[in-house]
């Protein structure tokens, strides 16, 4: 079973309260299972963290890097202004998919750059919580391109 790091920045936790009408009903532990069962079907072994801090996202990356784990990364309002994370995720040595709940291109404009985009594999946004789903297929389907 190949290992992948689904890792949520800022304010994913709130996810079902904050904005439901832009980020919908699920819940975070919804979503979490979501990955988790996928993952399953997919043979992969998913590991769902979340986390406020820019400084311990970065570590994680790191972390992925060193062990050559795939990443699916949500980096929420990190997106748009992070180069301590997109310069981290620079150092991947795994398939990095970067996705969104929402599309940014249709929203805020300040919403429309992603300083992450240019070091990831792919981008996968605006279909909901399937956004997870469909970058977690991703990752499966490179991982056996490479074997």
């Amino acid at each position: 079973m190949t290992r992948v790091l689904v890792l949520n920045g800022p304010n994913l936790r709130r996810l079902g309260v904050r904005e439901p009408d832009t980020y919908g009903t699920t819940s975070f532990d919804d979503l979490a299972a979501l990955c988790r069962d996928t993952g399953r079907r997919l043979d992969l072994s998913v590991e769902f963290r979340q986390t406020d801090d820019e400084a311990e996202l970065v570590h994680w990356v790191h972390e992925a890097a060193d062990e050559r784990v795939p990443i699916v990364l949500n980096p929420a309002a990190f997106t748009h202004y992070s180069y301590s994370l997109r310069d981290a995720l620079a150092q991947r040595t795994a398939p990095l998919i970067e996705v969104h709940i929402t599309n940014p291109a249709t929203r805020e404009e300040f919403r429309h750059t992603s300083v992450v985009a240019g070091v990831a594999t792919g981008t996968i946004a605006g279909f909901g919580p399937m956004s997870y789903v469909l970058a977690l297929q991703a990752v499966a389907e490179l991982v056996a391109e490479s074997s």
